[in-house]
């Protein structure tokens, strides 16, 4: 279901000192939106920014860029930092609107970008043949490689069974190394964890949550084919 679009989106974009207008312009210069020279991490959709605002409270020592397509759910993900961090100025995260599967547009490997976080991304049919729209298709994986810091991660969340078994072939043809695995993450005692609204909804409904951790290694040759 889709988020109704918010009248006061325009306005809470405008005024907010850590939302990035034109992304694509800034290629190479993401470190210099932050006051102290440390990791950088980016999520990509972040939707309503539940989990972000609490895992970058909760972490002052990394740097955050968190990124949706959809410019209300970005307000709304504003408003959520701000009631996180109360009468502190948000210093380590910053918004933007990017379409993920431009995200080669946007970032590159002079920004330093040590993690990636996918949660609760949306599925997409392979029966309809829809896959390659996947956040973790080998399409979208050979694009995060070019940016990603040498030995850098995937953090990836998903309620969906199909999407985590073809994610896990879609990583190892795309020379990423799976460090952790679980088939549920609440059973799990992984921590920290920071739950975003769709998990709490699925977790709520007795849903397991997969969850992986993977590597970037190094790759010789182009990416393996990946049947459609």
């Amino acid at each position: 279901m889709r988020m109704r679009r918010k009248p006061w989106t325009e306005p809470v974009l405008e005024q907010c000192p850590f939302f990035i207008e034109r992304p694509s312009t800034h290629i190479g210069m993401w470190p210099s939106f932050f006051e102290k020279a440390q990791p950088v991490h980016l999520e990509i959709g972040c939707g309503k920014g539940v989990s972000t605002a609490r895992m970058a409270r909760e972490n002052p020592g990394v740097n955050y860029i968190a990124i949706d397509e959809v410019r209300h759910v970005l307000a709304v993900a504003i408003k959520n930092v701000r009631a996180e961090y109360g009468d502190d100025e948000p210093k380590n995260i910053v918004f933007s609107a990017v379409d993920a599967m431009m995200i080669h547009d946007t970032f590159c490997a002079a920004d330093g970008i040590e993690r990636i976080y996918i949660n609760f991304c949306n599925p997409w049919d392979e029966r309809a043949k829809h896959h390659k729209r996947r956040l973790t298709h080998p399409r979208q994986l050979m694009q995060y490689r070019a940016f990603l810091r040498p030995g850098g991660e995937i953090w990836f969340k998903t309620d969906d069974d199909a999407l985590f078994t073809a994610s896990k072939r879609y990583l190892a043809v795309c020379g990423f190394d799976i460090s952790y695995l679980t088939d549920d993450l609440h059973a799990s005692g992984f921590a920290p964890n920071y739950v975003s609204e769709h998990e709490q909804l699925y977790a709520g409904q007795g849903k397991a949550i997969h969850f992986l951790i993977a590597r970037m290694a190094s790759m010789d040759g182009p990416c393996a084919t990946v049947p459609d």
